[in-house]
């Protein structure tokens, strides 16, 4: 965390208006250093202290309705939460809607920055029971919770949707080997981009300290080989039109952004040894995005090691990355798929939050 920077809050209130029966929701502002987060807090309509809950998104710039493939995940997961009595903090990422910042240029260690200033906001919110604040993080937003809680002793609980959990370049490989072998292409294609993509994301990890212009150098050497042997693998194959592209342009300006870097070399056991927060993990078995028993396995394992014996993992069956039930389960089948969470995945949440806050 970089130091100097210190949480004000602006202009908190604004209109009050019912969400559902029995739930307010605000529109709010809040700014730490040089972002200005705009944000939807939700909470039960009563008297009480509540315990209260951030939501953290996942890679790509969403609004704080976590709006993807027509699906407001977040927006659906706080009405939920909200009706089990517990209130919701939910963010505009940097660039998008009313917070400030450029998404592009940030990194996940700036993503769990822009949380820190969260916890702020709501330990300053009179509704709230401060002992009772806890993260929930889909996918990369999982790993942004890690970071969050190994540095924060007073959350108080922590849930992964999807979290990342695994190396980052394990990941990588995972997660393309994965759509790769779902993708309707020929199997010399196939075996092409699997080829290709290792070697990529091998060169670009053991290169990560170099400097743009280092680094974009040594990614092309090393596809300009790999290019060599493989038109002569086509030209054993007598392809006479050949599809296969690799956008080695498009992925070296990727990978040589501080994002992509810091993500390359994420380790999770850097972090969630650390925690001592009860631990609720979530993961679709038909996630082509981020692998459900890898995830799950060293989630459980990393914490233990740290000495955390609060930690569930739950493996929900037919569901993809958005945790929509499917059946193909490719990003391609995204649009067609019934809009809502199965109810086993929000009753599996809202009872463990309340019970680890009794």
């Amino acid at each position: 965390m970089k130091s100097g920077v210190v949480g004000v809050l602006l202009a908190l209130v604004v209109n009050y208006t019912i969400q559902a029966k029995g739930v307010k929701s605000d529109s709010v502002t809040y700014t730490r250093g040089k972002i200005t987060y705009g944000a939807t807090f939700s909470l039960p309509d009563n008297s009480k202290k509540v315990p209260a809950v951030i939501f953290i998104s996942g890679t790509g710039p969403q609004d704080r309705d976590g709006s993807m493939a027509g699906f407001k995940f977040f927006a659906e997961l706080a009405s939920y939460l909200n009706s089990r009595g517990i209130a919701v903090l939910r963010i505009d990422d940097r660039g998008v809607g009313k917070t400030t910042g450029i998404y592009q240029q940030a990194t996940t260690e700036d993503f769990a920055q822009d949380i820190e200033a969260g916890i702020d906001f709501l330990k300053k919110q009179p509704q709230v029971d401060t002992k009772k604040i806890g993260l929930l993080g889909h996918s990369e937003g999982g790993a942004v919770s890690f970071i969050v809680s190994s540095r924060h002793k007073d959350i108080a609980f922590l849930v992964s949707m999807a979290g990342l959990a695994t190396k980052g370049i394990d990941a990588l490989r995972k997660q393309n080997a994965a759509l790769v072998a779902t993708a309707k292409i020929p199997d010399h294609d196939k075996k092409r981009y699997n080829e290709i993509n290792e070697l990529m994301f091998q060169t670009v990890y053991d290169n990560v300290e170099k400097d743009s212009l280092g680094l974009a150098k040594v990614m092309q050497e090393t596809y300009d080989t790999w290019k060599k042997k493989d038109d002569e693998y086509v030209k054993s194959l007598d392809i006479k039109f050949d599809h296969f592209r690799f956008p080695i342009y498009s992925y070296t300006m990727q990978a040589t952004g501080a994002w992509y870097r810091y993500h390359i070399t994420f380790d999770p056991a850097k972090f969630i040894p650390k925690i001592k927060a009860p631990i609720l993990a979530l993961n679709g078995d038909k996630d082509l995005f981020v692998a459900c028993q890898d995830n799950l396995s060293n989630i459980e394992k990393l914490a233990k090691e740290g000495g955390n014996k609060d930690v569930t993992t739950v493996e929900v069956p037919d569901v993809n990355h958005l945790f929509l039930t499917c059946q193909e389960c490719t990003p391609a089948e995204y649009s067609k798929l019934k809009k809502a969470f199965p109810p086993q995945v929000l009753t599996t949440i809202g009872d463990w939050i309340v019970n680890h806050t009794k």
